[in-house]
């Protein structure tokens, strides 16, 4: 069997290349080692996260506000078991979709692992340990990411988790210790929480959300507290013991100068970050070359160090976000195909889809005064927003960042309801280079959310209209 390009791993990088190279007439395989199409972003990640985000945040809606709203109502009650078939219903929805976008676009899949054996030549074996080899003129790995393993913990799916296995409990544990105050930790302790559980975070950094703008990371941990999660900042988890159906878990300064403590929980959820997932693909064998973390070296064209194999997403250098790993796999398929691919890294947005959500594109302040850039910071609370107050949802802000001389918009932060969705004007703005007057001057509908990221703009180069 002999095509144009076969792409390993049908992530959303890997899967969206695949089928821009099949539009632009290219004759494209897939493999994939699992029996559904999708990877970690519509199986076990993103999808099913944002199913019991969303199915959570309606839980406290109906706890919390809709008497505000004079809507009256016996109080709610968590279906565990019908809140996990809702999750289960959307992640088989979004995966029967790939594959009849795969038939649509003449797309050949070969389910099993999925082995280069040198440029051109991919081996895949499957289930039952037959193996088939696959002739190609080009090869793409889009083989994402796994879970960071904690030293010291071992993860059982069950009482000590990852965030596959968060996404399966049984039931909503009465206390959870998440171990890492990134996006995956808060995304789903705060699902956690809502439900009912008493939940615990233990940061090794002195501050959430890591590299997130720090005025963003220091309100943002405010409103979390507020809605009943408790931080242990500057720490580090050492151990996990089992004491029968309680876990004893060891807590330490992440300086080591003071003594442990131990913190009695019911689940533990290990969510560090992630790692590329490149081992058993026979790189190394076949000569590509991989960094001190195990990515895949790549120029700026996505090309490895041996002609045909390509590389994109969470197993090269870059943020691990699924529209990042798109692009890439859309940038490669052009490139492929004669044109000219291109992925601007400036303007990647990235969010943290709990509530409110925080929602980000360009630089933190942070990063502008390490490069000594001059800039200017306008702000606007969501609280003088009146869309906001009509829905109860004033918590946040808009900031926004840009060039002391130039005006260039360089970065927009939002902690507020549906940021995710707003922080994409920014992101259009940015992409042609826009101002902050050209924000600010820029007509919005009122009553929206969105006036707020107007009025951070006209804070930035002018004055905000309605603060």
């Amino acid at each position: 069997m002999s095509y144009d390009l076969i792409v390993i791993g049908t992530g959303p990088g890997g899967y969206v290349c695949a089928i821009k190279a099949a539009q632009l007439g290219l004759k494209v395989a897939v493999v994939e080692k699992n029996k559904t199409f999708g990877g970690t972003c519509l199986n076990i990640g993103c999808i099913p996260s944002k199913a019991l985000l969303h199915a959570s945040e309606m839980f406290e809606q109906a706890n919390h506000n809709f008497e505000k709203l004079g809507i009256k109502t016996s109080k709610p009650k968590v279906d565990w078991k019908a809140m996990q078939a809702h999750k289960d219903s959307v992640i088989n929805g979004n995966v029967s979709g790939i594959e009849y976008l795969f038939k649509k676009n003449k797309i050949e899949a070969h389910i099993g692992l999925g082995r280069v054996l040198a440029a051109g030549k991919v081996e895949v074996q499957a289930e039952d340990g037959s193996t088939t080899i696959l002739e190609t003129k080009n090869i793409v790995i889009a083989t994402g990411s796994d879970v960071m393993p904690l030293p010291g913990i071992e993860i059982d799916e069950k009482t000590i988790v990852s965030s596959t296995g968060a996404l399966e409990l049984e039931k909503v544990p009465s206390r959870l210790l998440v171990v890492g105050a990134g996006v995956i930790g808060l995304e789903l302790g705060s699902v956690y929480a809502r439900l009912g559980s008493k939940v615990t975070v233990v940061e090794f950094m002195d501050k959430i959300l890591g590299p997130m703008d720090a005025d963003v990371s220091k309100q943002f941990q405010r409103m979390l507290k507020k809605q009943g999660l408790q931080f242990k900042l500057s720490s580090k988890v050492t151990g996990a013991v089992k004491k029968g159906k309680t876990l004893e878990v060891t807590v330490e300064p992440a300086a080591g100068e003071a003594a442990a403590e131990t913190i009695e929980t019911d689940v533990v959820l290990v969510a560090i970050g992630r790692r590329p997932y490149t081992s058993g693909l026979g790189l190394a064998e076949a000569g590509v070359a991989l960094d001190d973390r195990g990515r895949v070296v790549t120029d700026a064209h996505y090309k490895t160090n041996v002609d045909g194999i390509y590389a994109i997403g969470d197993v090269i250098a870059g943020p691990m976000l699924a529209h990042k790993a798109e692009d890439e796999g859309v940038a490669v398929a052009e490139i492929l195909a004669g044109q000219a691919g291109h992925v601007n890294y400036e303007v990647i947005p990235g969010v943290v889809y709990t509530a409110p959500e925080v929602a980000s594109v360009g630089k933190t302040e942070e990063e502008l005064k390490a490069a000594g850039i001059k800039y200017k910071a306008g702000k606007f609370p969501f609280s003088a927003n009146g869309r906001a107050k009509a829905m109860l949802e004033t918590d946040g802000f808009v900031k926004v960042l840009a060039d002391a001389e130039t005006d260039r918009v360089l970065g927009v932060h939002i902690v507020g309801f549906g940021a995710g969705e707003m922080i994409h004007e920014a992101c259009v703005l940015m992409e042609f280079g826009g101002s902050s007057e050209d924000l600010g001057r820029t007509c919005h509908a009122h009553p929206t959310m969105s006036e707020a990221v107007k009025e951070a703009a006209l804070a930035t180069f002018a004055k905000p209209i309605h603060m």
